[in-house]
């Protein structure tokens, strides 16, 4: 990959990531929590959610060496769960709206291009759409501190709820346990994850 496509796919992460933590942000403070927007968390400026290695370095390092997989993340927007209104789906409203802010992004990429309204710039739209929907399914995988723990958690039945809370709190405390686990999935299923990806976005945008 040359330097100025590394430069575009990194810019492109950069801001989906940043869009994805202040929509958490956004939906905690619908719910009652405003924890984020009191410490100036709910803004589109990338400075304030830059983290070095997960914004920075890892997508230059992905960029750089041709990787079938491109992601990244910014600064985990905080919030307060006990200022969440009450109700069982609240903590999963906060930790979906991440992911469905890069699926949005995806979709409006997508209509886009199928609308033949930018002629020539397809590319770098399905760029955005591949970046977005890898984002929007990374994050969906249920293993903490991934959003999609607290998304499943929130979706099952009570019963399994109960011990799927207790696990997930487990590997709270040592998230780089389960950034492995993550990690080791990707590599072992990098391929076939990357070949949904860009399947998936295949299908939104009608390329």
């Amino acid at each position: 990959m040359q330097l100025i496509d590394a430069v575009f796919v990194i810019a492109i992460i950069i801001f989906s990531a940043v869009i994805h933590e202040v929509m958490h942000g956004v939906a905690a403070d619908r719910l009652g929590d405003p924890t984020a927007r009191l410490q100036g968390r709910l803004t589109l400026n990338p400075i304030p959610h830059l983290d070095p290695f997960g914004s920075i370095l890892l997508p230059i390092i992905l960029a750089l060496t041709n990787s079938p997989i491109f992601f990244g993340w910014a600064k985990p927007v905080p919030y307060n769960p006990y200022n969440l209104r009450p109700g069982r789906f609240s903590e999963a409203i906060v930790a979906g709206a991440g992911p469905a802010a890069n699926l949005a992004i995806a979709i409006l990429g997508g209509i886009v291009i199928r609308s033949g309204a930018v002629s020539g710039l397809e590319p770098v739209l399905f760029l955005i759409v591949v970046i977005n929907v890898m984002l929007f399914l990374f994050n969906l995988i249920p293993i903490p501190p991934l959003d999609g723990s607290k998304v499943l958690e929130g979706l099952l039945p009570r019963a399994l709820s109960r011990g799927y809370s207790e696990w997930r709190t487990r590997m709270e405390y040592n998230p780089f346990l389960g950034m492995g686990i993550v990690i080791l999935i990707i590599i072992f299923l990098g391929g076939a994850f990357s070949t949904f990806v860009y399947s998936f976005a295949h299908a939104i945008a009608g390329m």
